[in-house]
């Protein structure tokens, strides 16, 4: 798997995609937990996480060039279900 690549400087939306493991009529509920390492920012000023059509979206920015981080995303179901997944997060001029 390929490592996504962000800018330093950029302030991007990343999203986690659920709606392939939700079982019919099922959603995700609550707010999902975001967790990032340290030089990242998770969800600056104006920008807000939202969970819609079994997706979760958030936003990121910061990052040193050369750093690579871990970004995991946790959420609870309407069935009470819970699940995680992580992801790699290259940071890189552009």
């Amino acid at each position: 798997m390929s490592i996504p690549a962000k800018d330093p400087a950029a302030t991007l939306d990343y999203q986690v995609d659920w709606s392939a493991w939700l079982a019919e009529g099922e959603t995700i509920t609550g707010t999902p937990v975001i967790e990032v390492d340290d030089g990242l920012t998770l969800n600056p000023p104006g920008k807000n996480t939202m969970a819609a059509d079994g997706k979760v979206t958030f936003w990121l920015a910061g990052g040193t060039a050369g750093q690579v981080y871990t970004v995991a995303c946790q959420i609870t179901t309407s069935q009470g279900r819970t699940d995680q997944r992580s992801f790699r997060l290259s940071a890189s001029n552009r």
